[in-house]
């Protein structure tokens, strides 16, 4: 099966980044040992640390709290899919944020909270032990605007979801900096812009093949963009990167550079997006890598591989099929969505029904009859090796050309008409007027399923959010249940995000407080 470069060392690193989560890393340093104040030394080593913080962007787990890939968690907030799982008892973790009434010793947030801080971590201890490593400049610009990149994308995640969070630049020097104040929103988001903009000055504009998956300008430039975006759409601001104004004429600049000079654009057909065969394609600008090398068995430390774990939560509970193997049915399909769809050509390519499922259905809790066709647990990503739930081969698109020509409409470029045409044309579509309330619509249309659609319409306004997420009477034709456990009541007071991890709040000894509605 297909793997990256950066993935190589995979086996090098499993008992190095393991010891590097433990909750005595900072304080144990035992001499037959590599660990962070020893092992940095030689451009291989800090290639090490590199692959290092890139591991942490496929983790969808944390061991001894829950599974939380990012898809799943974000689908399920939004009135695109509900928590889903095997019955109530299964389901009821991500049933709290399908109703929007999370408990703050909710395990799958907590675990969002730990895997972010994770690939912070080791992005700050990069950058601070890189300039003393003995490599070209060359290597070393590059990786520096890597791990900015990824510690960008770390807080980006976790600000969107917690928004009241600690900012931390550097490692901390022991337990008398373990406790740390939360920062203004603000001061997060203007670093996250920071470390973008200088990112994008040393990053490479193209890759060799065997380098695909490491960060290029072009993802850089589309994940500034959607910073703003949701930045300014909650708090009606700009950004300021170190001096440098990041304002929609900035952002929008960067968008048109993509456009015109990136070499990325549209698949002929739309599907190829979801495939194997269009992965790294031309219309990826940033993708995470999973797969089944190397094949992993170990149920107790699932991180540990590579599989797409949102892929094997979100399948169909199918057995003796040819083409579906024994998903979990996680974030079933919204019947909203489903009707939203109906008549769009993307469709069949965005949502599966229980009628095309061969085999036999297990109909698991919040069964619709719907479920996501784009990460799934279909036989074109079964893992060649390896217990399969745990070896999904779905790479996870995070940003495709086809969001980057919405995103550039939406800021009102003076060729939106002639982007949203080419998003629509793709699938055979007529034109519509380029306005705000199409090129929304389009978004929906084009990117449901994909994790966007929740924070699209936080960023639109607590109360369109409210009017869009509360969900009551909604019933599709295949619903199994009473209609009260399909009914969602968003709640307001917390203004989308969520609750502070109590065992954060109270590891901090106080100095956490807890966000709104909690």
């Amino acid at each position: 099966m297909k793997r990256l470069t950066i993935k190589s060392v995979k086996f090098l690193l499993i008992a190095f980044l393991f010891n590097a989560c433990g909750d005595d890393f900072l304080d144990l340093q035992p001499l037959d040992q590599e660990v962070s104040s020893n092992f940095y030394r030689t451009e291989e080593q800090a290639y090490q640390a590199l692959v290092a913080i890139y591991d942490v962007l496929t983790y969808q787990s944390t061991p001894g709290v829950s599974w939380a890939p990012f898809l799943t968690v974000a689908d399920v907030l939004s009135d695109d899919a509900f928590g889903g799982g095997s019955d109530a008892n299964d389901g009821f973790d991500f049933n709290q944020l399908n109703n929007h009434d999370i408990s703050t010793t909710n395990p799958v947030v907590h675990a969002t909270w730990i895997r972010n801080y994770t690939g912070i971590y080791r992005a700050n201890l990069f950058l601070e032990v890189i300039e003393d490593i003995d490599a070209p400049e060359s290597f070393k610009s590059r990786t520096t605007a890597e791990a900015k990149f990824m510690r960008a994308y770390f807080y980006f995640e976790q600000v969107r979801f917690f928004e009241n969070i600690p900012l931390l630049t550097g490692t901390l020097g022991g337990p008398s900096e373990y406790s740390q104040e939360q920062n203004e929103p603000s001061e997060v988001y203007d670093q996250i812009a920071l470390d973008l903009v200088e990112a994008i000055a040393d990053l490479p504009e193209t890759l060799p093949s065997n380098e695909a998956g490491r960060i290029t300008k072009w993802a850089a430039q589309g994940l500034l963009a959607r910073v703003y975006l949701f930045y300014n759409g909650v708090y009606g601001d700009n950004l300021n990167a170190g001096g440098t104004v990041v304002d929609r004429s900035f952002v929008l600049g960067h968008l048109e550079d993509i456009i015109a000079n990136s070499g990325h654009g549209l698949f002929e057909d739309y599907s190829l997006n979801f495939r194997l065969a269009g992965e790294f394609g031309k219309e990826s600008v940033f993708e995470i890598s999973h797969g089944d090398t190397p094949p992993w068995w170990d149920w107790n430390y699932v991180r540990g591989g590579n599989g797409n774990l949102a892929a094997q939560m979100q399948g169909p509970r199918v057995t003796g099929s040819n083409n579906w193997n024994r998903g979990w049915s996680f974030g079933t399909v919204n019947h909203k969505l489903a009707d939203f769809l109906k008549d769009d050509p993307r469709y069949e390519y965005t949502i599966v029904t229980q009628e095309q499922l061969d085999g036999s259905l297990n109909e698991g809790y919040q069964h619709t009859g719907y479920f996501s066709r784009k990460y799934s647990s279909d036989a074109e990503h079964w893992g060649a090796d390896g217990q399969f739930e745990l070896n999904r081969t779905c790479n996870f698109r995070v940003i495709r050309f086809s969001d980057v020509l919405l995103m550039a409409a939406e800021l009102d470029s003076p060729s939106k008409q002639e982007y949203l045409d080419r998003v629509r044309d793709r699938v055979g579509l007529d034109p519509v007027p380029a306005t705000l309330d199409n090129i929304y619509r389009e978004r929906r249309l084009e990117l449901s399923l994909e994790g966007l659609r929740y924070f699209d319409l936080i960023r639109r306004g607590v109360d369109y959010a409210s009017q869009e997420l509360t969900n009551s009477g909604i019933r599709g034709p295949d619903y199994t249940g009473d209609q009260q456990i399909f009914d969602v009541t968003f709640n307001t007071a917390t203004g989308g995000f969520l609750p502070i991890p109590q065992t954060e709040v109270d590891l901090s000894g106080g100095v956490f407080l807890q966000n709104p509605g909690y």
